[in-house]
Order: structure tokens, then C-alpha cells, then sequence
């Protein structure tokens, strides 16, 4: 079928919005219209090619939000008309999914990043030309998407499809670190470095969670005002205030846990130094891969922990709606953090997001 997306056709280059064909689904494939998508920084970092892809031309996209308009033969989980939000892919079947363990699958990026599907065959197309695509297994910038039946995630009807795509991925990683990974407490603390979408996500859900600090780290103002309006009980601007020092004065000697949002070594470091002893440090930030960090390994020794979480250790069908019914409940405010943009305006969209002048922009179509 025919349709627009927004095309990448070199490292770095803008979103071109192009007429391209897409394939028919198979048999364990859902074809989804998309409503609304939104744009993720791992998105940017795939444009850039900071991560291992397959190169240009390619469609990415992978918080995307639709209505299912048509199913594969072998596909029960959804149906015709249902709304639907897409998530990442996993294989299944590899020791780490069949543990429940499915962000960790072991064919994770085969899956996700391989430009086409898991077999090398392609979605995209204009004139014959192959457009690498199946991005998140779902390319959604675009007005179509194709995707599995296993990252397809029924949602209610009674919350706009157009605000949900985002838990997808941020929403859900910022969100399932707190809650699933680090597994916060009530009444402990929590320093957040890097208040994006991942970030603010964190924030919302350690209140969930009952923790009674929350501090915001980051070095822009207007995400820390943000941060304070949606509940963080101390803000610092790591650009004016050492943030290591100020953390351990206001906590007594550290957090219980930190979390990375940013995706940078120093942000790393400052993360692990300001835990106290059985203090955990969880890392969502997407870095190149070989990025390094050096830390204090007397420090590690001494009680402490730094994991890596990748999706918020989160299965998207399960976690998925309990975020949305936190919503609806007016506990999980995410709607706050949205700032809407046409289709068109994607350029527009990814260079406020860059800029630090939005926290979550949605394309709509």
C-alpha cells in the first residue's frame, strides 16, 4: 500500500516526508493506522547513527499509536478496529525470554535495529528501491506501520490514542526503572540525573512508588521547573551546584537509589558517587557502544550496586496498561509532559526536543 513517511537519507539529515510502499502483513503481523507517534531521543541517535544500523535511507519511529486495520491469518491477540499501541520486539524464544526476561532478550537488536525483519526481508519500499525499516519492529514514522503481534499492545478506549505512543518506550523505561528494576520503596529517596522523558517519567513514578525524596538533576531550568510542578521534592542544576555534594546534604549521606537518564559517563560517575552503602544505581541512558566509564572501585566494593536497565525491565502487555489506569486515576499525570506537533512539523518537533524546549513532542497525523 501506499503512504507517507519520513525518510532518513543520510547520517545526521533531516526527516523527508515521502511517498513509500509498504508490504502486506504476514501471517503474525498486524497492520496498525497510525493516530500519533512519538519521538524518542533513541530516534535521533539512530538518525545519527550513533547506533549500530544498518545505513540510510531508513524510516524510524517507535512510540507509535494506532488503530489496527488489519491482521495476519495466525494473529488472535488483536483484531480490526482495536487500539493499539506499539512497543520493541523480542525473539521469544532465546533463554532470556523464555525467563521472562524479554528486554534482555538475546536477539534484541536482530530484532529492533536490523532494518528489515528478523529474516532480512524488508517492509519499505519506493520504485523498487528497499527502504530499511521495521524500526522497534514498527517504523511509525509514518502514516502506516507494520508490526508483530508480539509488540502490539491492546489499550482501553476511553484514554486518546493520541497521547499514548510514548508508552511505548520512554514512559515505560523511565517508569519500570523505578518501579520494576530499582524497585523503590516507600519512604525512601531517589535522585533522578537528566529529567527528559525518561527522567520526568522516573519522577512520577517514585511518587507512585511513595518515595518521599525526589530529587530532579539536570542543567536546564525549564526541566527542572517542570520536575518541581510534577512533584520532585528538590530540584539542582548541575551547571550552578556540585551535585554529588548537594545530594548527600540533602539526603544525610546519599540516596537510596539514583537513576541515569542521560546517556554520558561524568552523569554516570556523579550517579554512583552520591550512593551510600547498599545505595543502587540503575542506567537507562543510550550511549554509542564501547562507551566507557571509570569509576571508584572501592566504592562499588563497599556495598553498592550499578545496573543497567534497558525498556524498565518492563513486558509492555502488562506494564503497559497499568501505566494508562495510574492515569485515569490521576496518579501518572504524563499528559503534562506532551507537547504536540503535525506530522509535518517532525524537523520542527526533534530540533525543540534537542533544544531541551519540550519534554515529549507527539507527531500527529
Amino acid at each position: 500500500m501506499d503512504m507517507k513517511a519520513a525518510v532518513v537519507h543520510e547520517p545526521g539529515g533531516e526527516f523527508s516526508i515521502e511517498q513509500l510502499e509498504l508490504g502486506e502483513p504476514r501471517d503474525d503481523e498486524v497492520l496498525v493506522r497510525m493516530v500519533a507517534v512519538g519521538i524518542c531521543h533513541t530516534d535521533l541517535a539512530a538518525r545519527d547513527m550513533h547506533l549500530p544500523i544498518p545505513p540510510p535511507p531508513s524510516v524510524f519511529g517507535h512510540e507509535g499509536a494506532g488503530v489496527v486495520e488489519q491482521v495476519g491469518a495466525r494473529v488472535t491477540k488483536v483484531k480490526p478496529g482495536d487500539p493499539v499501541v506499539l512497543s520493541w520486539d523480542c525473539c521469544g524464544t532465546c533463554s532470556s525470554c523464555r525467563a521472562g526476561k524479554d528486554p534482555y532478550c538475546l536477539n534484541f537488536f536482530l530484532h529492533n535495529f536490523h532494518g528489515a525483519r528478523p529474516d532480512g526481508s524488508g517492509t519499505l519500499s519506493r520504485n523498487g528501491q528497499s527502504i530499511h525499516g521495521s524500526f522497534f519492529c514498527q517504523s511509525s514514522f509514518a502514516e502506516y506501520a507494520l508490526a508483530n503481534e508480539r509488540n502490539v499492545v491492546k489499550v482501553r478506549k476511553d484514554v486518546p490514542l493520541e497521547i499514548l505512543g510514548p508508552m511505548g518506550c520512554g514512559l515505560q523505561t523511565g517508569a519500570g526503572a523505578v518501579m520494576k528494576a530499582l524497585q523503590a520503596r516507600p519512604g525512601t529517596s531517589i535522585a533522578i540525573f537528566g529529567v527528559g522523558p525518561v527522567g520526568m517519567s522516573a519522577v512520577l513514578a517514585a511518587l507512585v512508588c511513595g518515595c518521599t525524596t525526589v530529587i530532579a538533576v539536570d542543567i536546564k531550568p525549564e526541566r527542572l521547573k517542570v520536575a518541581a510542578a510534577m512533584g520532585a521534592t528538590h530540584t539542582i542544576n548541575a551547571e550552578q551546584t556540585d551535585p554529588v555534594e548537594a545530594i548527600r546534604d540533602l539526603t544525610a549521606g546519599g540516596p537510596d537509589f539514583s537513576l541515569e537518564c542521560v546517556g554520558n559517563p561524568k552523569v554516570l560517575r556523579q550517579a554512583v558517587d552520591v550512593l551510600p552503602r547498599l545505595g543502587v544505581c540503575g542506567l537507562t541512558g543510550v550511549v554509542p557502544p564501547g562507551t566507557e566509564v571509570a569509576l571508584d572501585m572501592d566504592l562499588i566494593m563497599n556495598g553498592r550496586t550499578v545496573r543497567g536497565i534497558i525498556e524498565g525491565d518492563a513486558i509492555p502487555a502488562l506494564f503497559i496498561p497499568k501505566l494508562i489506569d495510574l492515569h485515569c486515576q490521576g496518579r501518572f499525570p504524563f499528559d503534562q509532559l506532551i507537547t504536540f506537533y503535525r506530522f509535518d512539523e517532525i524537523n520542527r518537533a526533534a530540533e525543540d526536543m534537542e533544544r531541551g524546549q519540550v519534554i515529549k513532542p507527539i507527531l500527529r497525523f
